[in-house]
Protein backbone atom coordinates (compact mmCIF):
# COMPACT_ATOMS: atom_id res chain seq x y z
CA UNK A 1 0.00 0.00 0.00
CA UNK A 2 0.82 3.47 -0.82
CA UNK A 3 1.91 6.14 2.07
CA UNK A 4 2.92 9.24 2.28
CA UNK A 5 6.37 10.01 3.89
CA UNK A 6 4.88 11.47 7.06
CA UNK A 7 3.03 8.51 7.55
CA UNK A 8 5.90 6.38 6.60
CA UNK A 9 7.83 8.23 9.68
CA UNK A 10 5.25 7.62 11.72
CA UNK A 11 5.19 4.18 11.27
CA UNK A 12 8.45 3.01 11.04
CA UNK A 13 9.10 5.01 14.87
CA UNK A 14 6.15 3.17 16.03
CA UNK A 15 7.80 -0.21 14.90
CA UNK A 16 10.79 0.83 16.96
CA UNK A 17 9.54 2.12 19.89
CA UNK A 18 8.52 -1.32 20.71
CA UNK A 19 12.04 -1.83 22.00
CA UNK A 20 13.49 1.48 22.28
CA UNK A 21 12.51 4.91 23.61
CA UNK A 22 11.01 7.48 21.98
CA UNK A 23 13.94 9.48 21.10
CA UNK A 24 16.22 6.59 19.68
CA UNK A 25 13.05 5.28 17.95
CA UNK A 26 12.52 8.99 15.92
CA UNK A 27 16.00 9.24 15.35
CA UNK A 28 16.30 5.83 13.75
CA UNK A 29 13.33 6.21 11.91
CA UNK A 30 14.15 9.42 10.39
CA UNK A 31 17.86 7.92 9.21
CA UNK A 32 16.35 4.99 7.39
CA UNK A 33 13.64 7.01 5.38
CA UNK A 34 16.15 9.26 4.73
CA UNK A 35 18.59 6.44 3.58
CA UNK A 36 15.75 4.69 1.74
CA UNK A 37 14.30 7.99 0.15
CA UNK A 38 17.66 9.58 -0.49
CA UNK A 39 16.17 13.12 1.14
CA UNK A 40 17.49 14.93 3.19
CA UNK A 41 15.38 14.97 6.68
CA UNK A 42 14.77 18.90 5.63
CA UNK A 43 13.62 17.60 1.83
CA UNK A 44 11.03 15.11 3.70
CA UNK A 45 9.76 17.53 6.25
CA UNK A 46 8.58 19.61 2.78
CA UNK A 47 7.44 16.48 1.16
CA UNK A 48 5.62 14.89 3.77
CA UNK A 49 2.38 14.75 2.58
CA UNK A 50 3.59 13.42 -0.87
CA UNK A 51 3.21 9.33 -1.66
CA UNK A 52 6.56 7.47 -1.76
CA UNK A 53 7.45 5.12 -4.41
CA UNK A 54 5.91 2.05 -3.97
CA UNK A 55 9.48 0.49 -3.23
CA UNK A 56 10.63 2.77 -0.64
CA UNK A 57 6.73 1.54 0.41
CA UNK A 58 7.91 -2.21 0.55
CA UNK A 59 11.30 -2.26 1.66
CA UNK A 60 11.72 0.33 4.53
CA UNK A 61 9.18 -1.93 6.62
CA UNK A 62 11.89 -4.53 6.34
CA UNK A 63 14.53 -2.23 7.27
CA UNK A 64 12.54 -1.14 10.49
CA UNK A 65 12.81 -5.19 11.35
CA UNK A 66 16.18 -5.19 11.40
CA UNK A 67 17.00 -2.46 13.42
CA UNK A 68 13.90 -3.94 15.61
CA UNK A 69 15.70 -7.28 15.76
CA UNK A 70 18.91 -5.35 17.38
CA UNK A 71 21.14 -4.95 14.10
CA UNK A 72 22.72 -1.25 14.69
CA UNK A 73 21.80 1.38 12.34
CA UNK A 74 24.78 1.96 11.09
CA UNK A 75 25.00 -1.47 9.46
CA UNK A 76 21.60 -1.43 8.30
CA UNK A 77 22.41 2.17 6.42
CA UNK A 78 26.00 0.99 5.14
CA UNK A 79 27.43 4.27 6.61
CA UNK A 80 28.49 6.34 9.76
CA UNK A 81 29.60 9.75 10.49
CA UNK A 82 32.66 10.04 12.45
CA UNK A 83 34.53 13.75 13.29
CA UNK A 84 32.61 15.28 10.22
CA UNK A 85 33.17 12.38 7.89
CA UNK A 86 30.61 10.01 6.18
CA UNK A 87 32.33 6.79 5.95
CA UNK A 88 31.48 3.73 4.76
CA UNK A 89 30.94 0.59 7.81
CA UNK A 90 29.94 -3.14 7.53
CA UNK A 91 30.13 -6.53 9.75
CA UNK A 92 33.68 -5.97 9.44
CA UNK A 93 34.77 -3.07 11.26
CA UNK A 94 33.75 -1.45 14.25
CA UNK A 95 31.43 1.45 14.19
CA UNK A 96 33.18 4.53 15.25
CA UNK A 97 31.81 5.81 18.35
CA UNK A 98 32.21 9.31 19.68
CA UNK A 99 34.62 7.69 22.73
CA UNK A 100 36.98 7.24 20.12
CA UNK A 101 36.99 11.28 19.62
CA UNK A 102 39.15 11.62 22.35
CA UNK A 103 42.19 10.18 21.09
CA UNK A 104 41.13 11.59 17.95
CA UNK A 105 41.73 15.02 19.38
CA UNK A 106 44.84 13.77 20.77
CA UNK A 107 46.07 12.65 17.88
CA UNK A 108 45.34 15.69 15.72
CA UNK A 109 46.82 17.98 18.04
CA UNK A 110 49.82 16.28 18.45
CA UNK A 111 50.48 15.98 14.50
CA UNK A 112 49.17 19.47 14.09
CA UNK A 113 52.44 20.90 16.31
CA UNK A 114 54.95 18.35 14.35
CA UNK A 115 56.85 20.92 11.12
CA UNK A 116 57.51 19.59 8.25
CA UNK A 117 55.34 16.88 6.84
CA UNK A 118 54.37 14.07 9.72
CA UNK A 119 53.83 10.52 8.87
CA UNK A 120 50.85 9.09 11.45
CA UNK A 121 50.68 5.50 11.71
CA UNK A 122 46.99 4.51 12.65
CA UNK A 123 47.39 0.48 14.06
CA UNK A 124 44.29 -1.27 14.17
CA UNK A 125 42.69 1.08 11.69
CA UNK A 126 39.03 -0.83 11.15
CA UNK A 127 36.96 1.81 8.86
CA UNK A 128 40.14 3.85 9.05
CA UNK A 129 38.51 6.46 11.39
CA UNK A 130 41.05 7.98 13.08
CA UNK A 131 43.55 8.70 10.58
CA UNK A 132 41.27 10.22 8.11
CA UNK A 133 40.29 12.66 10.77
CA UNK A 134 43.74 13.32 10.99
CA UNK A 135 44.35 13.88 7.08
CA UNK A 136 41.41 15.16 7.22
CA UNK A 137 42.18 18.03 10.25
CA UNK A 138 46.14 18.17 9.00
CA UNK A 139 46.49 18.68 5.84
CA UNK A 140 50.33 18.69 5.32
CA UNK A 141 50.12 14.69 7.24
CA UNK A 142 50.74 11.09 5.37
CA UNK A 143 49.27 8.63 7.10
CA UNK A 144 48.79 4.80 6.84
CA UNK A 145 46.16 3.31 7.62
CA UNK A 146 47.21 -0.59 8.99
CA UNK A 147 45.40 -3.68 10.20
CA UNK A 148 45.37 -7.35 10.09
CA UNK A 149 41.95 -8.00 8.73
CA UNK A 150 41.82 -8.00 5.07
CA UNK A 151 38.54 -7.42 5.41
CA UNK A 152 38.76 -4.17 7.24
CA UNK A 153 41.42 -3.12 5.34
CA UNK A 154 39.35 -3.18 2.22
CA UNK A 155 36.65 -1.10 3.62
CA UNK A 156 39.48 1.46 4.68
CA UNK A 157 40.15 1.77 1.05
CA UNK A 158 36.87 2.46 0.64
CA UNK A 159 37.10 5.28 3.06
CA UNK A 160 40.22 6.67 1.55
CA UNK A 161 38.59 7.08 -2.10
CA UNK A 162 35.27 8.14 -0.57
CA UNK A 163 36.80 11.43 1.04
CA UNK A 164 39.40 12.09 -1.42
CA UNK A 165 42.07 11.04 0.66
CA UNK A 166 43.84 9.10 -1.58
CA UNK A 167 47.04 11.46 -2.49
CA UNK A 168 47.82 11.51 1.06
CA UNK A 169 46.45 8.69 2.88
CA UNK A 170 47.21 4.68 2.27
CA UNK A 171 46.54 1.26 3.76
CA UNK A 172 48.64 -1.35 4.25
CA UNK A 173 48.84 -5.38 6.36
CA UNK A 174 50.25 -5.15 9.62
CA UNK A 175 50.05 -7.39 12.87
CA UNK A 176 49.86 -5.55 16.18
CA UNK A 177 51.01 -8.43 18.09
CA UNK A 178 54.03 -8.86 15.96
CA UNK A 179 57.38 -6.82 15.24
CA UNK A 180 56.73 -4.51 12.39
CA UNK A 181 58.28 -5.08 9.26
CA UNK A 182 61.07 -2.93 7.65
CA UNK A 183 58.52 -1.70 4.80
CA UNK A 184 56.82 -0.05 7.31
CA UNK A 185 59.55 2.61 7.80
CA UNK A 186 59.37 4.84 10.82
CA UNK A 187 56.57 7.97 12.19
CA UNK A 188 56.24 11.04 13.99
CA UNK A 189 53.36 9.72 15.42
CA UNK A 190 51.22 6.31 16.21
CA UNK A 191 47.16 6.38 17.05
CA UNK A 192 45.75 2.79 17.88
CA UNK A 193 42.38 1.74 18.96
CA UNK A 194 43.11 -1.07 19.56
CA UNK A 195 41.24 -4.29 20.68
CA UNK A 196 40.89 -3.87 24.68
CA UNK A 197 37.79 -6.31 26.10
CA UNK A 198 38.32 -8.53 28.30
CA UNK A 199 37.41 -12.27 28.12
CA UNK A 200 35.38 -11.81 31.51
CA UNK A 201 33.74 -8.56 29.42
CA UNK A 202 33.46 -10.92 26.19
CA UNK A 203 30.93 -12.65 28.00
CA UNK A 204 28.95 -10.29 29.05
CA UNK A 205 28.62 -7.84 25.98
CA UNK A 206 25.47 -6.73 24.66
CA UNK A 207 23.96 -8.38 22.09
CA UNK A 208 24.26 -5.38 19.19
CA UNK A 209 27.75 -5.79 19.97
CA UNK A 210 28.18 -9.49 20.29
CA UNK A 211 26.00 -10.47 17.46
CA UNK A 212 27.40 -8.07 14.63
CA UNK A 213 30.41 -5.99 15.45
CA UNK A 214 33.88 -8.30 14.70
CA UNK A 215 35.18 -9.68 17.62
CA UNK A 216 38.22 -9.64 16.17
CA UNK A 217 38.36 -5.96 17.06
CA UNK A 218 37.11 -6.46 20.39
CA UNK A 219 39.03 -8.99 22.21
CA UNK A 220 41.93 -8.21 24.18
CA UNK A 221 43.27 -11.13 25.62
CA UNK A 222 42.33 -12.63 29.25
CA UNK A 223 43.31 -8.83 30.82
CA UNK A 224 41.92 -6.50 27.78
CA UNK A 225 45.96 -5.34 27.82
CA UNK A 226 47.49 -7.81 25.33
CA UNK A 227 47.52 -4.94 22.67
CA UNK A 228 48.79 -2.19 24.86
CA UNK A 229 51.62 -4.44 25.45
CA UNK A 230 52.88 -5.46 22.25
CA UNK A 231 52.68 -2.13 20.26
CA UNK A 232 54.70 -0.38 23.67
CA UNK A 233 57.47 -2.56 23.22
CA UNK A 234 57.55 -3.69 19.19
CA UNK A 235 56.58 -0.65 17.78
CA UNK A 236 59.19 1.20 20.22
CA UNK A 237 61.48 1.27 16.76
CA UNK A 238 58.87 2.04 14.05
CA UNK A 239 58.35 5.98 16.17
CA UNK A 240 61.15 8.37 15.62
CA UNK A 241 63.28 9.82 18.58
CA UNK A 242 60.48 11.99 20.36
CA UNK A 243 57.80 10.62 18.59
CA UNK A 244 54.48 10.10 20.18
CA UNK A 245 52.18 7.48 21.32
CA UNK A 246 48.82 7.09 21.39
CA UNK A 247 46.08 5.04 22.86
CA UNK A 248 42.52 4.60 23.20
CA UNK A 249 41.54 2.38 25.74
CA UNK A 250 38.92 0.69 28.33
CA UNK A 251 36.76 2.04 30.95
CA UNK A 252 39.24 1.24 34.29
CA UNK A 253 41.90 0.65 32.13
CA UNK A 254 44.13 3.87 32.12
CA UNK A 255 46.76 3.23 35.10
CA UNK A 256 47.97 0.04 33.71
CA UNK A 257 47.90 1.23 30.12
CA UNK A 258 50.06 4.17 31.22
CA UNK A 259 52.33 1.88 33.56
CA UNK A 260 52.88 -0.78 31.03
CA UNK A 261 54.06 3.18 28.42
CA UNK A 262 56.22 3.75 31.00
CA UNK A 263 57.72 0.18 31.68
CA UNK A 264 58.89 0.93 27.91
CA UNK A 265 60.55 4.12 27.99
CA UNK A 266 57.77 6.32 26.93
CA UNK A 267 56.93 9.76 28.99
CA UNK A 268 53.06 10.06 29.39
CA UNK A 269 52.07 13.44 28.55
CA UNK A 270 48.48 13.77 29.10
CA UNK A 271 45.30 12.06 29.54
CA UNK A 272 42.05 12.89 28.39
CA UNK A 273 38.67 12.16 28.59
CA UNK A 274 35.50 11.30 26.12
CA UNK A 275 32.39 13.56 25.95
CA UNK A 276 30.62 11.22 28.35
CA UNK A 277 33.90 12.16 30.97
CA UNK A 278 35.31 8.73 31.16
CA UNK A 279 38.92 8.52 31.01
CA UNK A 280 39.48 7.47 27.28
CA UNK A 281 43.35 8.31 26.14
CA UNK A 282 46.46 8.65 26.35
CA UNK A 283 49.34 10.24 24.77
CA UNK A 284 53.16 9.48 25.38
CA UNK A 285 56.46 10.57 24.02
CA UNK A 286 59.51 7.93 23.10
CA UNK A 287 62.06 8.64 24.95
CA UNK A 288 65.86 9.31 23.30
CA UNK A 289 67.76 5.89 24.03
Amino acid sequence: MVKTYSQLYLDTRKTLMQANDAEYAGFAARQLLCHISGKSWEQLAADGGMYAPQHICDQLPFLAVRALKGEPLAYILGEWEFYGLKLFVDRNVLIPRDDTCAVTELAIAAASRIEGKPRILDLCTGSGCIGLAVADRVKNARVTLADISREALAVAKKNITRNQLSARVSAVTANALEAPSAFLGSFDLIVSNPPYITAQEMETLDDSVSKYEPHLALFGGDDGLQFYRSIAENFRNALRPNGYLCFEFGMGQGDAVCQILEMNQYTILERSRDYNDRERAVIAQRKED
